[in-house]
């Protein structure tokens, strides 16, 4: 084998990921997203799709065709190839939830080799959430403006007495390790996050959808509408196309669907006292999650709910 045989390879670059290197993008009151670095792009996954060294097919919509397939049917390692660095600056009670997702590389502020960040994130009187009924973990709805400009008052007197005790402990000497102990959680940290393209989707997909808590969701959504969709367009379509907006129907799902088209609503009901989403009578007293949940596909596609 010659090194004739190989042709030279530039670096592949994104004139409009490159226009964004380095700018933070703002998220609630003083948290960002900063791109740092990246590689790959659309034309990465193609390549790594077909196994070649060049550019492959010559027509921008067989790329396009290639990539909604491979979007289309969950395969994993060509979008693997694309990897982005982020600087993120996050909330620590935010920062707890998107660090469960495992399959990145973290390397995170440390308040035990540094002062902690002076920032804590802070809550306007009208942003104060009730707690769901139906959702344990979750929020639905704001509190009353009077009792929000009570608690925003009290949560500013808080963050301010739990900064003065720490500030108090560094500067009687107390190690920073054991002086951080009691900083809110809404204190602000920052770390350097790498992960690639399959993993990213997969995260942006659970946190950008309307049951991640609103606060992840913010930085979700800037990172897939403000970076992810500048670097892989015809990625970000599909993703969007086939995750974001599609609907996932169960075996219990097609069942029900099936026997609504062919036997009607009776028929449909019928299915669902025998997959046990209705009781024997046919009702819904009893509760039923993943019931609640065909219930919102089948308004999503047009259909009355049969029972």
């Amino acid at each position: 084998m010659q090194q004739s045989d190989f042709e030279s390879i530039s670096r592949v670059s994104v004139p409009d990921l490159d226009s964004i290197l380095g700018k933070p993008f703002p998220v609630l009151d003083d948290g960002f997203v900063r791109l740092v670095d990246y590689m790959g792009s659309d034309e990465s996954i193609v390549q790594a799709a077909r196994v070649s060294y060049g550019k492959g097919t010559k027509k921008v919509n067989e790329d396009r065709g290639l990539i909604r397939y491979l979007m289309r049917h969950r395969h994993s390692t060509p979008f693997e190839m694309c990897e982005l660095k982020l600087h993120v600056r996050v909330p620590m009670d935010t920062w707890r939830q998107w660090i469960r997702h495992r399959m990145a590389n973290v390397n995170e502020y440390s308040t035990r080799y540094s002062v902690a960040i002076d920032s804590a994130q802070t809550t306007l009187p009208g942003e104060w959430r009730v707690q769901s009924i139906g959702n344990k973990q979750g929020s639905d709805g704001y509190l009353e403006s009077s009792k929000g400009d009570h608690l925003t008052k009290r949560e500013t007197e808080f963050q301010k007495f739990a900064t003065d005790i720490y500030n108090e402990r560094l500067e009687m000497g107390v190690a920073r390790e054991q002086a951080r102990k009691d900083l809110p959680l809404a204190t602000y940290t920052e770390a350097y996050w790498k992960i690639d393209l399959h993993n990213l989707l997969h995260f942006l997909a659970l946190r950008m959808d309307d049951h991640a808590q609103l606060e992840v969701r913010l930085f979700a959504k800037t990172i897939g509408e403000q970076i992810v969709k500048k670097w892989v367009p015809n990625a970000w379509e599909a993703f969007v196309d086939y995750r974001l907006s599609a609907l996932n129907l169960t075996k219990y799902d097609t069942e029900i669907i099936s026997a609504l088209n062919t036997s009607g609503i009776e028929g449909a009901k019928k299915k669902a006292i025998e997959l046990g989403l209705l009781d024997e009578q046919g009702s819904t007293a009893k509760k039923s999650r993943e019931r609640e949940e065909l219930e919102y596909k089948l308004k999503e596609m047009g259909f009355s709910i049969p029972w």
